[in-house]
């Protein structure tokens, strides 16, 4: 997955938590994965056929329902001229607002983050989000390994993801020899000592990186020689030896040595989201500590940045969880909106509701809602930057959550 794909994979989570929980009245919820090289007019086709043999069935409402979900879902393919690259996913389907008889078709369209491999069509009480699930799986897993002659750390780093899976101690003894004991003697129980140990950790190391994740390269890392002499001595599981792709020296061993390895390693591991958000972040925390820095944080001031174009990069927390509610009067057109969380859309709606329309006094709106990120995106696209989603669950995540969860780098001071 590319590092650049951030904010297309935040839509695709929120779209599956979404959809995961939505259960149909019976086989009425519509599921459509469209691949790349199939022509639009031969989806809408197909969709067409699907409706006329819906007309089968017995029951007035699932019949209507199921009609209707393809109508929309017909709909919305018309507004493209070409699939797009990676293909396209679209949910369509009736759903209650207030219980049975309450239904509301609705439909949901996006681009996945990966090609759709074929075509498919579901009519099911559920929609069928399996397969846009397992497009979020990285293609690429690191097993990272800190070794050294008194302790090992063992982590993954996936995508935006970095786990430290596993920490041991050697236990064994130190290189000053104990009195009463002589040097070879006690050398080879040493050596003995670190033999047991090396193949512990290689056991560890096969259940974690060969049996628990199928790792796709493994960095091998730590302080002194151990580490070399721990590859050198065909310890490791045959699989894993293949996959060494580095092999570093470090300062740290256990579990500050494994996060010390992946900024080590940041030029192999380049293309992985997670070292893309460590620099993000980097560099906003040293903008926004130094007099006169071009960094912006809190919804107000990048919202100015935004509209003053001198945003080069926003950056949002994938747990913001913030929408903009819109209300249009409808008897004049005045608009109005707020922002804010998600746990208090209703409140909110009900608020706006209830005041005055501040142009004709009226109290009948049309309402509408957008997530905070989809605005900033648009917002971002017309000032020529770009969002990132940073990862809430990271040490950087954390960090930039003290401050609000959005901030912005900026090209100038405006």
């Amino acid at each position: 997955m590319s590092k650049t794909d951030s904010v297309r994979l935040y839509k695709v989570r929120k779209l599956i938590s979404e959809l995961s929980s939505k259960e149909g009245r019976g086989t009425e919820l519509v599921s459509l994965y469209i691949p790349p090289k199939k022509a639009i007019h031969e989806a809408i086709a197909n969709l067409r056929e699907e409706w006329g043999t819906a007309g089968n069935i017995k029951s007035d409402t699932t019949r209507n329902h199921v009609q209707d979900a393809l109508t929309k879902a017909m709909q919305r393919l018309k507004l493209y001229r070409t699939v797009p690259d990676m293909g396209l996913v679209v949910f369509s389907g009736a759903l209650p607002t207030n219980g049975p008889g309450s239904e509301v078709v609705n439909v949901w369209e996006i681009i996945p983050p990966k090609p759709v491999q074929t075509y498919l069509y579901a009519c099911d009480d559920h929609f069928r989000v399996e397969y846009l699930r397992d497009m979020l799986r990285e293609d690429k897993v690191f097993g990272l390994l800190v070794i050294d002659s008194s302790d090992v750390g063992l982590g993954i780093l996936s995508g935006g993801s970095l786990e430290i899976v596993d920490l041991m101690t050697s236990g064994i003894s130190g290189k000053t020899r104990k009195g009463g004991q002589s040097a070879r003697r006690y050398e080879r129980g040493r050596e003995m000592e670190l033999t047991y140990f090396f193949n512990r950790v290689a056991e560890h190391a096969t259940r974690t990186f060969v049996d628990g994740n199928k790792v796709t390269g493994l960095i091998v890392g730590g302080p002194g020689p151990t580490k070399d002499d721990f590859l050198k001595g065909g310890y490791l599981h045959y699989e894993l030896q293949k996959k060494v792709i580095a092999v570093l020296d470090l300062g740290y061993s256990g579990r500050e040595g494994v996060r010390e390895l992946v900024e080590k390693a940041s030029d192999i591991l380049k293309d992985v989201r997670l070292v893309e958000e460590k620099r993000l972040v980097q560099k906003f925390l040293g903008e926004v500590n130094r007099q006169g820095g071009l960094a912006v944080y809190g919804l107000p001031r990048v919202l100015d940045a935004l509209q003053k174009a001198s945003t080069e990069v926003v950056l949002v927390s994938d747990d913001l969880e913030m929408v903009k509610i819109e209300a249009t009067c409808k008897k004049c057109g005045a608009p109005k909106s707020q922002t804010v969380p998600s746990s208090k859309k209703i409140q909110s709606r009900q608020d706006m509701g209830a005041t005055p329309c501040a142009n004709c006094g009226a109290t009948d709106y049309e309402f509408s809602e957008k997530d905070l990120v989809d605005v900033l995106e648009e917002m971002a696209f017309q000032a020529g930057s770009k969002v990132e989603v940073i990862s809430s669950g990271t040490e950087e995540g954390s960090m930039f959550k003290t401050f609000g969860g959005i901030a912005a780098l900026l090209r100038y001071r405006a």
